[in-house]
Order: C-alpha cells, then sequence, then structure tokens
C-alpha cells in the first residue's frame, strides 16, 4: 500500500470545451490544470496531455506508467451528445416483434390528465428486427438469421448510418447471438467497421448460467 502512495493518481473531467485535470504528486502535494478539450495541431487527447504536462514531460514522450498509481476519468461528452441529439446517427437492431419496444417504453403517465401528450425523439435513426429469439433459460426459439441482418446492416450503411446499437432479447445473459452480429460493411468497399454497442456489453455483473461464455 505504501508503494502505491509514493505514485502519481489522477482525476481527470473531459468536457465538452475543457479538460479539467487534479493530479496528487506522490508527496501528497494536490495539482490543477484546465485544458481545451480539442485543440489540433496541438495535442490530440486532452487527458493524456494534461498528465504528460503534470509529469514534466516533452509532448509526445511515452508516459511511464510504472510512476502512476492511478487514473480515474469522467466525461460529460456522451451526454451532451445525447441532450443536444448531436451524435452519430444510429440504427437500432432489435430481436423480431419489438421494433417499438423503447418507443412505447414503461408507459408511465407523470401528467395523467395531459391531452396532448409529446414524447422525445428517440435516440436511434432508423430500426431493424432481426429474426431471432432465446428464452429465457438460453434455449433457441427461433435461431439467428444471420444472412437477413447481414442485408439489413448493409442496407444501412448504404444510407449513412455508422453506428448500431445491438439489442437482443436475455443477451443480457446469453450474449452469443449478440457477438455474432457485430457489424461489418462488405470487404469490397475498403471501410473500416462500423462502432457497434452490445447491450450485453453494458451489464457490469451478471451470473453466468452453465455453458455460456463468461467473457
Amino acid at each position: 500500500m505504501d508503494s502505491q502512495r509514493n505514485k502519481w493518481q489522477f482525476w481527470i473531467d473531459r468536457g465538452g470545451t475543457f479538460t479539467d485535470v487534479v493530479a496528487r504528486t506522490p508527496e501528497g502535494e494536490l495539482r490543477t490544470l484546465k485544458l481545451l478539450s480539442e485543440a489540433p495541431g496541438r495535442y490530440q487527447d486532452a487527458a493524456v496531455e494534461g498528465i504528460r504536462r503534470m509529469l514534466g514531460l516533452a509532448p509526445g514522450a511515452p508516459i511511464p506508467a510504472e510512476e502512476i498509481d492511478v487514473v480515474k476519468m469522467g466525461t460529460t461528452v456522451a451526454t451532451n451528445a445525447l441532450l443536444t441529439r448531436t451524435g452519430e446517427p444510429t440504427l437500432l437492431l432489435i430481436t423480431q416483434g419489438f421494433g417499438d419496444q423503447l418507443r412505447i417504453g414503461y408507459q408511465n403517465r407523470p401528467r395523467l390528465f395531459d391531452l396532448n401528450i409529446v414524447l422525445p425523439q428517440p435516440l436511434y435513426r432508423q430500426v431493424v428486427e432481426v429474426r431471432e429469439r432465446l428464452s429465457a433459460h438460453g434455449e433457441v426459439i427461433t435461431p439467428l438469421d444471420e444472412a437477413a441482418a447481414r442485408e439489413a446492416l448493409e442496407a444501412a450503411y448504404r444510407e449513412g448510418l455508422r453506428a448500431v446499437a445491438i439489442v437482443l432479447m436475455h443477451a443480457w445473459r446469453y450474449p452469443d447471438h449478440e457477438r455474432r452480429r457485430r457489424p461489418r460493411p462488405p470487404t469490397h468497399w475498403r471501410l473500416p467497421p462500423a462502432p457497434a454497442a452490445r447491450s450485453a456489453s453494458t451489464v457490469r455483473s451478471r451470473t453466468t448460467p452453465p455453458g455460456a461464455s463468461p467473457r
């Protein structure tokens, strides 16, 4: 424990405009630094640049990991993108029959007697329902139709969608179908894979059922 206290500790908050860095030196002194979150031509990443400056390193110099105890980071960038709807247009890939599920929501009625209820716009641009179904016990009710899913993904890619959120039934516990649907454009397009977020990967902890991969 004492050896860890003789190392640097960093706490970083990256906002849309500024990045704030708080550091604790090996001697216990607290230091602060504020940087522009985006500074093209000066540095690529504000958090990494802040750590370099605190350590007195030259621009682009490697950071000695052995001198650092911990780096903790928070950011409002994703929250701002959600609030302002300025994020990447996203495709929602969901189990067949549940395309309206997120739109329907929980049917809460915070203002019961309103005659004109205005729903917020969904975060996704387009929905594709995938033919597949697993039971709550991991049994395959409907096999995953990979060919149809790939065709739908390629069509969405051609329409300009470059990000996809994959939400399949019971994937929090049996994520195999979601893992098999990580989208890639056709190889002849020579484009990088589209960024994909799987619902199973957002679950911090779960009980791994018998026969399921814990990855």
